[in-house]
């Protein structure tokens, strides 16, 4: 079984996207969270966290925010980008996934 990072991004920052929740729309997005991770089950190895500021140390920023985060693990990557079907995220402004596999370490 592969692992797979996946990354998500967005035009507007997790902070900003975070201060315009009200109680009753912060649980909403919750709830959308919840029902992917359980449609997703033991697939969702973690479910990770949103991603504060993003300091380019080296290149150029390519001025989309760095989200948040999961792993995930499949067969194949199809089978990565199958688990994404309507995930929540995809509602963000500007959204997008990145899946990344995991690579094992050379030579561990």
């Amino acid at each position: 079984m592969k692992k797979f990072l996946v990354l998500y991004r967005s035009t507007v920052s997790t902070k900003d996207q975070m201060a315009e929740l009200t109680p009753e729309s912060g649980k909403a997005e919750m709830d959308r969270w919840m029902a992917w991770g359980g449609k997703t089950g033991a697939a969702l190895v973690d479910w990770g966290a949103p991603l504060g500021e993003t300091t380019e140390l080296n290149g150029t920023s390519t001025g989309a925010h760095l989200s948040g985060y999961s792993i995930v693990q499949a067969e194949s990557m199809d089978a990565a980008k199958g688990l994404m079907d309507g995930h929540p995220h995809y509602t963000a402004p500007g959204a997008s996934i990145a899946l990344v596999e995991i690579m094992p370490m050379p030579g561990a």
